[in-house]
């Protein structure tokens, strides 16, 4: 099949849209529903993230992907207990499956952003990674192939129109790519810079030098999922996944804060506060996500004032005061933090320490990197000069 039609493009103004190869045959096959152009631009892009993942790490990856950036990617190592109940799978078989345990990570770092996903998977998708996907609100997922009782459960999600593609693993673009903007047509070779490579961190211009192999992983988790993510773009990653993701600022800083108070949220779902929630019977998966990020935040009288508990919970819980905020995210550590081009100044690396990061590679080459290098050796932190930029548009 050398051709697809779409429903129509990014809006539904935007007629006519297809697919279209001009040598070969499409490398996809839908296998249930009618994606979309958006879908397909996740998805595309999705999959080249897992999949190179893959390839790097030798680890099942999965990606979490909305609106052409993802929203969380992971390897799939196992999960702790803490781990799948605060991503609602413990009641799920997960723990043979390392695909599962991937999309878990990936879409449970980050909830809120996840929903209305479309899932990429590195390997076949098995009946447990169905599973999760399953009850979760999500748009599609693209794979290498899947199991027969994990399609037979995608086909019944959204009453049969649940988007599933099959991608040929094989299958390997042209080195040039073009795409045309108010008519006018661009052209680059395709970004095939390898991420896995250890002379990437060669260059350590820090007083610390010592990247534990963790860290090495999950900094090279960190730079490939900022290759697939809008610029400007931070990632911080801990334990194979990435738990703040940054993406399409004007200002590096804002990244950084943006990517930060994600990883903090992600910690903080941990505190036992948090963890034993009183939360009413057959609450709603997205209320119960959205009630947790504002009473973790600073608008928790949103669901804790009278009128409101009564919705979300059984009893109204006591609040998070700032002291136990601070207190509880004082013990995030071992955090490791890319960001797709160099850092201007020193309060990137000021924000990044609050939210326990001690590993980073960046591009480097900024005026001010003696600044940034004095703010790390401040706070004991290892850094790499990569010397590698990953702007993605």
């Amino acid at each position: 099949m050398k051709e697809l039609s779409l429903k129509y493009g990014c809006n539904p103004n935007q007629k006519p849209s297809r697919l279209f190869m001009t040598d070969g045959d499409l490398p996809i096959e839908v296998l249930n529903g009618r994606p979309g152009y958006i879908n397909f631009l996740d998805a595309l892009n999705a999959w080249q993230l897992v999949s190179e993942l893959k390839s790097a790490t030798g680890i099942a990856s999965a990606a979490s992907f909305k609106h052409v950036s993802p929203a969380g990617a992971a390897v799939g190592l196992p999960l702790s207990d803490t781990l799948k109940k605060i991503y609602f799978v413990d009641d799920l078989p997960i723990d043979d499956s390392p695909i599962a345990c991937a999309y878990a990570r990936a879409r449970g770092a980050d909830r809120m952003s996840s929903y209305g996903d479309f899932i990429a998977l590195s390997d076949t998708c098995d009946k447990a990674t169905a599973l999760i996907i399953k009850r979760e609100v999500s748009d599609g997922v693209i794979a290498p192939d899947f199991t027969d009782d994990a399609l037979e459960i995608l086909r019944e999600k959204r009453k049969g129109t649940y988007n599933v593609i099959k991608i040929d693993p094989t299958y390997r673009p042209a080195p040039i790519e073009r795409k045309q903007v108010f008519g006018v047509t661009f052209e680059q070779g395709r970004n095939d810079v390898c991420l896995s490579d250890d002379k990437l961190f060669e260059n350590i211009p820090t007083s610390n030098k010592n990247f534990t192999p963790e860290a090495r992983r999950d900094l090279v988790v960190a730079l490939i999922t900022l290759k697939y993510t809008q610029s400007n773009s931070v990632c911080y990653v801990k334990d194979g996944q990435a738990i703040g993701i940054g993406a399409g600022q004007q200002s590096r800083i804002h990244c950084t804060r943006l990517a930060g108070s994600k990883a903090d949220t992600w910690w903080m779902r941990q505190h036992p506060k948090v963890m034993s929630l009183p939360f009413v019977d057959n609450i709603r998966r997205a209320d119960r996500d959205n009630t947790i990020d504002l009473y973790i935040g600073y608008e928790s009288d949103d669901v804790l004032q009278d009128g409101a508990w009564q919705q979300f919970f059984k009893y109204r819980p006591e609040p998070l005061t700032d002291d136990e905020k601070r207190e509880w995210i004082s013990h995030l550590s071992d955090v490791s933090l890319a960001s797709d081009a160099f850092f201007p100044f020193g309060d990137n690396i000021e924000r990044a320490h609050r939210s326990g990061v001690k590993y980073i590679a960046q591009t480097g080459g900024s005026v001010r990197d003696d600044h940034v290098i004095m703010t790390c050796d401040k706070y004991d932190i290892a850094m790499a000069f990569t010397g590698v930029r990953l702007f993605h548009h």
